[in-house]
């Protein structure tokens, strides 16, 4: 078990966390761009035994949790019509829309199944042709292609009854602005490592000079992160800001060409709402006007739809990583797996389930590694020593409790 085994070595870890505690003399933000990061940075503790003056931040990287209302309900009034089979993953069947979800437009009667490929759903087109089938693609970089590739190969077969509703976002124009907020906090991050392997390094360099932020490109085991932070810290110690590539198991400065000509073939770059942030110019993808006709929006004509958020979920706070989630209120108790507010509760990726699932329920008390209490504490003494005013030696008739207390 090579990649369970060899990166979770507490060993390795152990050296990594010194280090770390070695280079750090000041405080620093990092925020690790994907959810699957966040996911293995609290199953692990990893945030918890860092130094106090590393913060890590959650960011908007679970692209269940920031696909916007607009498209689940759009979602929703597709998967309702008796001529549609919707298919999806299953991380999207409960995430709540306006009112409802799809396991609810399910449970009244539509034709709402759990695939495990786009490919699957395209299948399903040609195995029922009386039907319209639609594909609910959602995802970053990492999930793109194998989607285009499907309206490829349905346009290749002329496959007249599949169509794709599409919100997928990209993550570069999201660290652009997430720099350019002015809530920002952030001061390196940590890139999502299965994006950059279809994508590659070459969008980063100019936001990482632009902004003058450190972007170390990371994997998702525990070591994996540890030495993503190691860098990042090494970098703003030293006032830099670079792009490194912590993860060159996978990743590489091109990327996959093949995937990257597939996508800009089927998709074109448009404007896309992040749910919980809002439009972010240039921020995801649709069909191409070569393949518009697969398009759901457009043969569905699903337009008048108003969203509604919950008025007490604070999961836009939470992506854009001003929060954590145990500081919602109705965090644990109204927003619960079983009954979620938002996205970020839903998916196996958001931060929310995360701090759920491994019971983070109120802010944590960081405890300092083995050894150090006593070492902060007779530093602590010595200063108060050194600082002290000397004192005159107490009376020779001064009674005993008064003198053995001085000092």
């Amino acid at each position: 078990m090579k990649y369970l085994d060899e990166f979770s070595d507490p060993v390795l870890a152990k050296r990594l966390f010194d280090d770390i505690r070695a280079l750090t003399t000041k405080p620093w933000s990092l925020m690790e761009v994907c959810g699957g990061q966040t996911h293995s940075i609290i199953r692990h503790g990893i945030d918890q035994l860092l130094p106090d003056e590393i913060r890590l931040i959650h960011g908007p990287g679970c692209p269940v949790c920031v696909t916007p209302l607009e498209i689940i309900d759009k979602a929703l009034e597709i998967a309702s019509r008796p001529d549609v089979i919707f298919c999806s993953f299953g991380d999207m069947l409960r995430v709540p829309g306006s009112g409802r979800d799809l396991f609810q437009v399910k449970s009244e009667g539509a034709d709402v199944r759990v695939v495990y490929s786009p490919l699957d759903a395209l299948r399903i087109a040609q195995e029922n042709p009386e039907k319209e089938v639609v594909f609910f693609g959602i995802g970053f970089e990492t999930t793109a292609p194998p989607n285009a590739m499907t309206v490829y190969q349905a346009k290749k077969l002329s496959i007249p009854n599949f169509s794709l509703l599409v919100s997928h976002v990209r993550v570069p124009p999201a660290i652009d602005a997430i720099m350019n907020s002015p809530d920002c906090q952030v001061q390196a991050f940590l890139a999502a490592g299965h994006v950059c392997t279809v994508m590659g390094t070459g969008e980063y360099p100019a936001l990482a000079a632009e902004h003058e932020v450190p972007i170390v490109v990371t994997g998702f085991e525990p070591l994996d992160i540890l030495e993503g932070i190691r860098r990042a810290v090494r970098q703003l110690e030293a006032g830099e800001h670079t792009v490194e590539n912590a993860y060159p198991r996978a990743v590489n400065e091109q990327g996959s060409p093949a995937a990257q000509k597939m996508l800009a073939d089927v998709f074109e770059v448009t404007d896309r709402s992040w749910r919980g942030i809002g439009m972010i110019p240039q921020s995801g993808w649709r069909l191409s006007s070569k393949y518009r006709e697969y398009d759901a929006e457009h043969r569905f004509s699903v337009t008048g739809i108003e969203t509604e958020e919950s008025t007490v979920c604070r999961s836009g706070e939470v992506l854009q990583g001003l929060i954590k989630p145990h500081e919602c209120a109705a965090f644990g108790k109204e927003c619960t797996p079983r009954n979620p507010l938002g996205a970020t509760m839903v998916s196996s990726e958001g931060a929310c389930a995360a701090y759920y699932l491994y019971r983070r329920l109120e802010a944590p008390k960081k405890e300092a590694p083995a050894g150090e209490a006593p070492r902060k504490e007779a530093r602590k003494r010595e200063a108060r020593k050194r600082e002290a005013p000397k004192r005159e030696a107490p009376v020779a008739n001064a009674p005993a409790r008064e003198a053995s207390s001085v000092g």
